[in-house]
Formats: structure tokens, sequence, C-alpha cells
């Protein structure tokens, strides 16, 4: 894997909404999920989508990764739009994404090694033996040196995000989309997953889009907050920002899940 990207194109959104629309349902019955959507995706940081359950973070990922198509407005990647792309020139594009699942998506007849080296074997013509030594330096990266045998049924929740993220990182990708990345682990194995997430960012300088209910702890990564709500969004550089916010709808989603960590910093404050 590639250390630390230099900084070309910095000014260039890695991905870009523009006045998106997505809803579901018949025409009698629509459920209006993204109602113009805008915002950009900057380069080498850390986009945080947060939200209510069923307001659209995980539309969001699949309309990034071209799995669903807004029905109007621009999903862009670099400079192509998404939804306009046929497959050949999507299936390009997908390469730029590495992916962590909710659940890490191992194989589980497939041991830690094997699962971790599926990307290259697929998608590349590199040699059994440059195969094995790049799976190899992101197990000890990853700090899993010595599981490499073990199948995902003898590994621990945490260990499992550690090989899904190792995996997720063989192909050198652009941007990682991590969907729901800590549910199941406990809070002492949450902390500990992102500060893994924080590091392997800095190091490597891919792009983060992390979809999360974890909230506000996922807010720590940030260097953006995308907060979803109704088909409407706002987009924050700072969690503090949150409550202070004009809109009434993120007012009250701040109140709802943030309530008492809000209440304590005003008590500070005072």
């Amino acid at each position: 894997m590639k250390n630390v990207r230099e900084a070309t194109a910095v000014t260039t959104p890695a991905i870009e909404f523009v006045e998106v629309c997505k809803a579901f349902g018949e025409r009698s019955k629509r459920n209006v999920v993204l109602d113009k959507v805008s915002f950009s995706i900057p380069r080498g940081q850390t986009t945080v989508i947060a939200g209510g359950s069923g307001q659209g973070k995980s539309v969001v990922l699949k309309l990034i990764l071209g799995l669903l198509r807004p029905d109007s407005g621009k999903v862009l990647v670099g400079n192509q739009d998404i939804a306009t792309l046929g497959y050949k020139s999507l299936q390009e594009v997908r390469m730029l994404f590495g992916v962590l699942f909710q659940g890490s998506a191992l194989f589980d007849s497939l041991t830690v090694h094997e699962n971790v080296a599926l990307p290259l074997r697929e998608r590349t013509e590199l040699s059994a033996g440059e195969i094995d030594r790049r799976v190899s330096a992101t197990l000890e990266q990853l700090g899993l040196t010595g599981h490499e045998d073990k199948f995902p049924a003898q590994l621990s929740g945490g260990m499992k995000k550690r090989v899904g993220l190792a995996r997720a990182l063989q192909l050198d990708p652009e941007i990682v989309l991590f969907d729901e990345p800590t549910t199941g682990l406990d809070p002492v194995m949450t902390r500990e997953i992102y500060e893994l997430f924080t590091t392997t960012q800095q190091r490597l300088g891919y792009t983060a889009v992390i979809v999360s209910h974890d909230i506000p702890q996922v807010f720590s990564l940030a260097n953006q907050i995308v907060l979803l709500n109704k088909g409407e969004f706002d987009v924050f550089t700072d969690a503090d920002q949150i409550g202070r916010s004009q809109k009434r709808f993120i007012r009250e989603f701040a109140l709802m899940v943030m309530g008492q960590q809000l209440s304590n910093e005003k008590q500070e404050k005072q």
C-alpha cells in the first residue's frame, strides 16, 4: 500500500451531491429520503453521514457506488456523474473504492489471510508471492500478525472489523466507505476501532466516508458531518456547531441524540 498521497487536486471534491432527490414507494405514498440534497465530500478527509434510522444514510452510500440512481440531480465521483455511466465505466470507477461493510462480510470458509488476499487475486495479476507479501504487510499494520490462519468464527467482533478494513485497503483505494462500522461492538472496542480508523486514514491519506448511528462518539473522527432528516440535510465542520443550528429539525435531532452532552457542555461554560 502507498504512504500518504501527495496533495494533488485538493480543491476538487472527492464526491459531490448536486440537487439529489431520491424517493421510494408508489406515487401516492412516496417516501422522500433525499430532497434536493447538495454537499461535497473533501478529498483526503473524513466525512461522517449521520441521522436517525431510515433517514437515508445507507442510501447515500448506495448512490455513491452506483447501486442506486437518483431520481434527479447528480452524484459526482471526481468529475464523473455515476448515474450516467455504463457498466464498464462504472466498474472502473468502483475500483477507486474500498468498502467496510456493517457485518464485515468475511467469507466463513476462508482464513484471515485468504479473505484479505481475495481482492488482489480477483482483480490483479500479481504473483502469489507478491500477494502474500502485501497481505502480510497489511496484517502487520493493523495488528493482525499471528491470526493469518484463523477463520472468522474464531475472531472477536473487533478483530473481524480489522480484517474487513485490511481487505478494503488491499487495492489502495482513494475512497473508503464505512457502513455502520461499530455495530455490535462494546464501548471499549468501539473506541479502539475508531482510533484505528483515525490512524489508518491519516497514514494512508484516503478519503473516508462513515455512515453511523453511533452518535455523538463518531463525531470525534470527522472533519465534516452531514446530518440527514426527513429529506433535509445540513453540513457542519465541527460537532459543536450542531446544537447552535438555526434549522429546527437539526436542533430537535441534537436534543434527541446529544441532549445530555449539550446540557453538560452548557453547564461547563456557565
